[in-house]
Order: structure tokens, then sequence, then C-alpha cells
């Protein structure tokens, strides 16, 4: 009798798991995530990284919510990416859209065959060469501009590296996080950023670049209300994000925080912030681990675009 429970109720977390596991990755990889991931993982081919790659580990990783919301902050602080965002991406009308494209992008060339992370790479290449404008403050912009795709590539890496180190289940060493920041550049400068960074002294160095050019303007603060409070969840689901949210405004560079109209964390906050998203990512592993991507078939991998 005491066995038959112990399963029954060990059944019951696996269905809650699985529930959950698919619940997570169709906002993130469309209504069919289980044939959107085997179409990466299982596609025959040689890839730029092999499965070990720090790149695959952080890629791979559920820190990755907490580090794409910070990265996403941390973009808007630049008026004219901002202002490309705005004019263009469709984020108000599509958010969950411009999210599952994202991250088929960061798959395809994290874990895809060359094939595929070649095409995925063309594709945002012609994208951006039609996006071109001028800021409300007069400034033109093109999101083709190789200083703009520095910009956004060395906020996504700083953000997601970070967010890894963090809450990420394995933190990389220090050969690993250079090891990150070379492998990531690889893939930026194939979309056609220029002499992105290869360690991590070079990529804060980069980023403190980029520091006159950085404020709050009213897009960038309309983006991160609508990010906080207008994207588009069911009830049940608010607390949860709530928790990513915190752990990513904590984040952040403490001047960006009123640049954006963000509170400045206080130590105790500061320190919830952390617990909710160690909780928060803890859940999120917890569950996808339930749903296993599966792997390359075997071929060689490659060591990156440039070999």
């Amino acid at each position: 009798m005491t066995t038959s429970r112990a399963r029954t109720s060990a059944d019951a977390v696996t269905r809650l798991r699985v529930s959950a596991a698919g619940a997570v990755l169709r906002k993130v990889a469309g209504p069919d995530p289980t044939a959107a991931r085997a179409a990466v993982h299982q596609a025959p081919g040689p890839r730029w990284f092999p499965p070990d790659s720090a790149i695959a580990r952080v890629h791979g990783d559920a820190s990755m919510f907490v580090g794409g919301i910070r990265a996403l902050l941390l973009q808007s602080l630049h008026p004219r990416a901002m202002a490309a965002v705005a004019a263009h991406s469709g984020y108000r009308g599509d958010p969950w859209g411009r999210l599952q494209r994202t991250a088929t992008y960061l798959a395809q060339t994290t874990f895809g065959p060359v094939e595929q992370a070649e095409q995925a790479v063309a594709v945002v290449r012609s994208v951006h060469r039609r996006v071109v404008g001028v800021s409300e403050e007069g400034e033109p912009y093109a999101a083709s501009d190789p200083d703009l795709l520095a910009w956004v590539h060395l906020a996504e890496v700083d953000s997601f590296l970070l967010a890894h180190q963090r809450y990420g289940r394995r933190p990389l060493d220090d050969a690993g996080c250079g090891a990150y920041v070379a492998q990531t550049a690889q893939v930026g400068e194939r979309l056609g950023a220029q002499d992105l960074p290869r360690t991590v002294v070079e990529l804060h160095t980069a980023l403190g670049a980029y520091r006159p050019q950085l404020r709050g303007t009213r897009p960038a603060r309309e983006a991160a209300e609508f990010l906080h409070h207008e994207t588009p969840l069911p009830a049940v689901a608010r607390p949860f994000f709530e928790a990513l949210w915190g752990a990513a405004v904590a984040l952040l560079p403490v001047w960006a925080r009123p640049e954006l109209g963000l509170p400045v964390l206080r130590r105790p906050e500061g320190v919830a912030a952390r617990a909710g998203g160690l909780a928060m990512t803890h859940a999120i592993r917890w569950a996808l681990d339930a749903a296993d991507p599966g792997g390359p078939p075997g071929e060689e991998h490659r060591g990156g675009p440039t070999a």
C-alpha cells in the first residue's frame, strides 16, 4: 500500500514537471516546443560549438530567463537602439512572438548545425538592413550599424554571463567566462558587429566606453513599464514573473535603475530579490529537466564560426 501511494505520488510529480515544462517552453519556443527543440538539437551536421562549450552551458541554463530581462532593460538605455526597437520590433503587439524569435536565433546559433546557424544569421542581417529611421531626438539609426550591433551584443553577453554566474546551475570558472565572451564574439561578428571583446576585461572596458551615450529616454521607460506591468500573463504566473523581474533589476548597474524609472534597491530588498531569483531559476530548472531536448546525432563539432 505504501509503495503504491509512493508510486502514485511520484507519477503526480512527474506529470506536474512535464506540464510545467510544456507551459514554459510554449512561451519560449512556440506552440510545439518538442518539434522546435528537435529541429535544432537533433538536426544532423557539425556545429559551431561543442555541447560542453561555455556558450552552450550558459545559453542552455534557466538563468537565461533573468539574463534576458536584464539584457532588454540595459539595451534600452541606448537611445538609437531603443528608437529602432520602439519603431520596428512590434514588442507591444506580439511580445511572445518576439521572445520566440530571439530564443530560436540563440538556439540555432548555439546548438544548431552550421548550415542552420548561418541561415539564422543571414535572416537577421536581412531584417536589420530594413530597420532604419530617426529617433524622437532627431538622431538617425540603422539596425545594421556596427556600433549599435556591438552595443546590443555587449549588453546581452554581459547580462547572460552575469545572470549565469549568479543563478546558473554550474557557474563558470575564470577560463570559462573568458571562453564564453570569445565564443559569443564569433557569432556577433558574423552578424555584423566589429572588433568585439574576447576577454571579460575587454568586455567591461567596451561596456564602459558606451556609458556617455546611455540614458533613459521616454521610449526606454515605456518599454520597461510595459515589460513589467503589461506583458500578457495569466494571473497565476504573475508572482513568478515578479521574482524573475526583481532578480533582473537587482543585476542592473545602480546608475541604470533611476534612468528607467526603477527603484534603487537597498540591501534588504536586494537580498530578497536574489532569494527570489534563486527560487525561480531552481523551479524553472526543475521543470525543464523533465523535457530532454536530445542532442545532435553524433557528428563531429566545429570549434566556432571562424573554424
